[in-house]
Order: structure tokens, then sequence, then C-alpha cells
């Protein structure tokens, strides 16, 4: 175990202890989240020791009051009680055997199995103003000392709680398809003959940060002349909360000054890297769910299983590729007549999966 995530309660009662804090969802099933509470039963006073898994969407800071400044909104929470310990628990995880040696005899085993149809973690990115806020969905483990698991009369003070911030995230799958393809024949005013324009990428899926190689054919069988060639890369997120909330944000936009003149052709492959450092700026771009101030990425793809609720997966994001052709009449109107040829193929962005870690 390469490391061991550590949160103490402010009376130092009780402590939280995760071996990892990135999950893996598989699409079929996701990786179960086992962890250990150390308890000292001392400081607990009759009350009972509780820790919950919550998958949340959230707007604001931490430190902001119910007022109307800070927003949440549970999709879905699971509690157990670890102190006094009810019923038999599961057999303990190599991560949980490995965890129980570092806590000693006050150590309990807790696992929370997550279901697949949640989302995984990702965040709007916000204002530079707005630095301080998160939007998103995320999840937390939460361990606190109360007389009950969840009564809303009972108020449980910050110093007999302890939490972490964890990740649900999806890797790419080991089998990648095809590449998509596209293509177009737009006529014009005053020609009987066409533009036509094929886009295409070599595989359907990329890893963030990785070169995208993509193939332009185009037959100019007009007296126009095509004046330049613009790629662009769009992410398209659906905020689905409350209501479904669809909107784009361009992340690439590169233009190639390459001439194709009446009767002739071009085929060529231009290649575009999107990446979230030259949109560090836009407010409202999808981000993989970050730990604290960690690098991150720009969101991947969402995948999900056939028949699964859109509904429940709180943010789900996708993106395209989008192939323009700038074409001017020729003379001296060339650049006022100029019109637009496009075509767009769907690209999945990913990161890879990495190795594993041992348990130790």
């Amino acid at each position: 175990m390469a490391k061991v995530y550590k949160k103490t309660s402010g009376n130092e009662s009780i402590a939280l202890y995760l071996g990892k804090r990135d999950f893996v969802d598989h699409v079929e099933s996701v990786d179960i989240v086992d962890g250990v509470i150390k308890v000292d039963p001392a400081e607990l006073e009759g009350r009972k020791v509780w820790v919950y898994l919550a998958c949340a969407f959230r707007y604001g800071s931490d430190d902001l009051d119910v007022i109307g400044l800070s927003f949440r909104k549970d999709i879905w929470v699971k509690r157990i009680q670890i102190y006094p310990v009810v019923g038999t628990n599961p057999a303990n995880t190599p991560m949980q055997e490995a965890l129980l040696k570092k806590c000693g005899d006050q150590g309990h085993p807790f696992t929370f199995t997550i279901d697949t149809n949640l989302p995984c973690s990702v965040g709007l990115q916000p204002a530079p103003e707005d630095a301080g806020k998160s939007c998103g969905v995320d999840y937390e483990v939460k361990a606190y000392i109360a007389k009950e698991a969840d009564d809303p009369d009972e108020k449980i003070s910050k110093k007999d709680t302890c939490r972490l911030i964890i990740r649900k995230i999806q890797f790419a799958p080991g089998k990648v398809g095809a590449g998509p393809k596209a293509d177009i024949s737009k006529n014009f005013m005053m020609s009987d003959k066409p533009v036509h324009l094929e886009a295409s990428i070599e595989k359907e899926l990329y890893f963030h940060g990785d070169p995208i190689p993509v193939h332009v054919k185009i037959n100019n069988e007009t007296t126009k002349v095509v004046k330049k060639i613009k790629i662009t890369v769009e992410q398209t997120t659906e905020v689905l909360l409350y209501q479904s909330d669809k909107y784009s944000k361009t992340v690439l936009t590169e233009e190639f000054a390459e001439e194709i003149k009446g009767e002739s052709t071009l085929e060529k492959t231009f290649t575009v890297i999107p990446l979230l450092s030259n949109n560090k700026e836009k407010r409202g771009l999808a981000v993989d769910g970050r730990l604290k101030d960690e690098d991150t990425n720009l969101a991947s793809t969402t995948i999900i299983r056939p028949g699964m609720d859109k509904g429940m997966q709180g943010i789900m994001v996708s993106y395209k590729i989008k192939v323009n052709l700038l074409v001017s009449s020729g003379g001296l109107l060339g650049g006022l007549t100029a019109s637009d040829v496009g075509v767009e193929v769907p690209l999945v962005l990913m990161s890879p999966k990495p190795a594993d870690v041992p348990v130790e």
C-alpha cells in the first residue's frame, strides 16, 4: 500500500483510514469502498459511531453557511453503525487488514458497495473570481459521533466528525473500436458541382493529452476556392439535476491556411490536442473530479450501460470534433461571399487505467 489517507476528528475520538481515494467504475460494477475507523470509546458518552458514504451534487464552498450561499443535494447515501458493533461484518479485505495493522485493537472495518447507476466524480470549473467554490458531483466518506444515525433534531458538532472526499472514476476500456467518419457534399449557387468533405479519426477513444490525428479529404469540384480549414473540439455538458440543462463549450480551435483551388483535391492529416491548461478561464467547463488542489483533466466522456437511468448521472459529458471549410467565391467579392462546409465526428476522451498498486 503506497499511502494511507487519514482524517482525525477534532476531539481525537475517531479517525478515518482509507488506503486509496480513487474507486473505479467498471460500468458493470464499481470497486468497493473499504476502510477502517479507529474509535476511542472513552469520549463517546453513551453515543454511537457511524460512517456514511454520500454521492452529492454540490455548489459553493464548505465554509459558507446555509442561507442560500451554499447548496448541496444528496443523490445517494448509505450509513453503517461502526460502534458498538452490530451484526456480523463481511470478511476483511486485504486493504482493511493492512489498515487494521496501523490502527491496532481500536480499529473497526467498514465496506460500502456503490450502485452502478451513480455518476462519476465531475466538477464544473468556476470562474477565476470564484476559485474557492466547487460545483459538481462528489463522493464523501464521513465518520461521526451521534445518538442516532440520521436524526434531523440532533446537532452534530464538527469536532465529532472526520471526512475524506473520494472519487468514482472511469478508465478507458481495454478494447477500442474503429474511429468514426463523416462526410458531406455541398452545392453552391451558380455552381452545378459540389465541394465534398470527409473527416475521420483513427480510433473512437483517445487519452487526455494525447495527439489526435484528424484525417481530412477534400474534393473541390467547383470553381470556388477553399481558403482555410478550421478544426474545433467541443465539449457538451448535460446537467440532469432537476431538469435537463445542456450546453457546449469549445475547448480547442485551430485554423490551417490550406488553399484548395477549384477542381482540385486535398488529403491531409491535422493533429490537435485539447487540454484543460488552455481553458483555465472558461467558467462552467466540465473537469474530472479533483482532490484538494491536484491537477486534473477535462472531464472524461461519460460511459453508461444500456438501459441505465440518465437522470441519476447528475452531469453527463460528451465531445465532438468539428471540421469546417471556409469556401470563397474568388474575385473581388470573394471574402464577402464566403460560406462554410462542415462535418462533425464524435470523440471519446478518457484516462488510461493505471497499474494496480499492491497492498502490503
